[in-house]
């Protein structure tokens, strides 16, 4: 996705040439994405290529960066108050007659901020969507109440961010910054971006990085210093601010903005698993985190204001999430949850009425957007062309919950090849199709992510009743072990759900090997009922499955008798053996 077929015009403030791009009709609400260093305004362009089918998009290159001019002299040409004088020529030129939405990011949201707090810009922005990047003076704040009244963690955060800002104190020394970014540093980039912070090659960087670079050095030099010994005690945003903390940012810790409350009374706080480049590595959640913010700024109607209700919203929202069996049961209710936590959900199922009303109720419980899809996760072909889809529809998964699963009960001797098939394609692998081409996608983009898979209490506990079943179930937990290790390196975390009994319909659709239909439908009641009386429900289970992927666990075993199951298999087996001797109810 590129700027191509974008409306390009300039617009000349205090002594420079600002090439200005537009998107989309002019008469639908405006967004102006403000790019940071060493980057020009290309870097947005996956973001500006979703947001234009709904609204008015504008990039421009900031002074002295892409095919904007550069102030002479550079020294003092890149203040924030220079900037500010900037955006509202833009502004102005744009959108003069209503307010605009504001996106930063890194140095773009540095000087956003300042456009957002200062008096004479009041009435011309209408929201602030900031990522990586903080205000000077809430910055500088934080450094003095740290130094003013240090304890251990005070004086352990400053420590930390100080250690991140290590490029800072470089980019202040004279000459230097210059001669690298247009000698070896400025050649190299597009390859450090691309193997540090998994940045896809594409339209960015440009050919102008190395000047970019060279003259955005000067934004750090003209402004830091001094905002830092000095901020402004006024510093207060006039208009509501979408914060998008990525949490595997090199440069910024998340601590640093601890008490922005105190500045942005109407703060929207969002984090995801990713790295600092957020514009290049995930636009399709950025787009829909703007697409929300701006929309409910906009007084439309929403389903989502895209922050959730649930209490892990702020660490899930506006995410990717794909479960498997989401028709009914633990999968719908695990839909259910990440609906209420403001993730986009994809939820799949062979039987394509239950996901697309699964797809339906999440958004009315919060997900800003979700889709059916229709699949039998044991054909390999349907979910490599699923997988195909969701990527170039939806994008990368953030969260793969392989939930589908069948029921099989009878002794090993009844149980027919065919029988042993059907269980561990469907448990087993799907499993693997699932991990296999979901998971890949996951490392390729390199910014993390998490795979749930349910296994069950019958993964650890024997049952002369359930040979293949428990056989499936246990296999997909070694499988989840021996992925967690493989994948850790690369951010992935990988847990194995051990449910016990939840009162869910996989016992009435179950199959009874060697018995007749008679005997297998009073089985499949029988069975139906006792899980009833238990009466565990499903929506405990996926509470867990959340729990299990912001606290990273790796086997969550889920009711009373699943943890004391896992319990005796560790400490004693001989137990648990014995139990397994004991005929089932029939």
């Amino acid at each position: 996705m590129t700027l191509e077929g974008a409306r390009e015009r300039w617009v000349r403030t205090g002594g420079v040439e600002l090439c200005v791009a537009e998107l989309g009709d002019a008469s639908n609400p405006t967004v102006v994405l403000v790019h940071g260093y060493p980057d020009s305004k290309e870097v947005w362009s996956e973001v500006a290529g979703r947001l234009a089918d709904r609204f008015h998009v504008v990039l421009y290159d900031v002074r002295g960066h892409g095919r904007s001019s550069a102030p002479q002299p550079l020294r003092g040409g890149f203040t924030l108050e220079k900037l500010t004088d900037d955006f509202l020529a833009v502004a102005d030129a744009v959108s003069p007659d209503r307010p605009v939405h504001l996106v930063g990011h890194d140095w773009g949201s540095v000087q956003a901020w300042e456009f957002v707090t200062v008096a004479r810009t009041k009435g011309r922005i209408a929201s602030f969507t900031s990522m990586s990047g903080p205000s000077l003076d809430h910055f500088g704040h934080w450094i003095n109440k740290r130094l003013t009244r240090p304890t251990p963690r005070r004086v352990g955060q400053l420590l930390g961010q100080g250690a991140k800002s290590w490029y800072v104190y470089l980019l202040h020394t004279p000459v230097l910054p210059e001669l690298a970014w247009r000698g070896p540093l400025g050649k190299r980039w597009p390859k450090i971006l691309e193997r540090v912070e998994k940045v896809p090659r594409g339209d960015y960087p440009t050919s102008s990085l190395p000047q970019d670079a060279a003259h955005g050095a000067w934004l750090y030099r003209d402004n830091v210093r001094a905002r830092l010994r000095r901020p402004r005690p006024d510093a207060y945003a006039h208009a509501p601010v979408q914060l998008v903390t990525p949490l595997g940012d090199a440069f910024l810790s998340e601590r640093l903005y601890d008490g922005l409350e105190e500045w942005a009374p109407e703060l929207a706080r969002r984090t995801l698993p990713a790295k600092h480049w957020i514009p290049r590595t995930r636009p399709d959640q950025l787009a829909a985190w703007i697409t929300e913010f701006v929309t409910a700024n906009e007084g439309g109607a929403v389903t989502s204001t895209g922050a959730g209700t649930g209490k892990y919203a702020q660490r899930f929202g506006g995410q990717l999430v794909l479960v498997t069996g989401a028709g009914s049961g633990i999968g719908r209710a695990t839909a259910f949850a990440f609906a209420e936590a403001g993730a986009r959900v994809v939820a799949v199922d062979r039987d394509a009425e239950s996901a697309v009303r699964t797809a339906e109720l999440a958004r009315l419980i919060g997900a800003p957007e979700a889709w059916a899809e229709t699949v039998d996760v044991s054909d390999g072909q349907a979910m490599e062309k699923l997988a195909a889809k969701v990527a170039g529809e939806y994008g990368v998964v953030d969260v793969l919950v392989n939930n589908a699963g069948i029921g099989l009960s009878g002794s090993f001797f009844d149980t027919t090849p065919e029988d042993w098939k059907k269980v561990l394609d469907v448990n087993l692998w799907g499993v693997i199709h699932g991990c296999r081409l979901f998971g890949k996608q996951m490392a390729e983009r390199g910014q993390g992510g998490h795979i749930v898979n349910t296994a069950s209490a019958a993964a650890f506990q024997p049952s002369k009743a359930l040979p293949a079943y428990s056989t499936s179930k246990a296999a997909v937990l070694m499988l989840s072990e021996c992925l967690r290790a493989e994948l850790s390196g690369q951010g992935i975390g990988v847990s194995a759900i051990c449910p016990g009994l939840v009162n869910t319909n996989i016992t009435s659709t179950a199959h009874f090997a060697g018995v007749g239909a008679a005997e297998e439908k009073r089985r499949q009641k029988r069975s139906a009922r006792l899980y009833g009386l238990r009466n565990y429900p499903p929506e405990k289970v996926a509470d867990a499955i959340l729990r299990a992927v912001v606290r990273d666990q790796a086997v969550v075993p889920v009711t009373p008798e699943a943890r004391g199951a896992h319990l005796l298999s560790r400490f004693a087996p001989r137990a648990l053996r014995a139990v397994a001797r004991l005929e089932p109810p029939l």
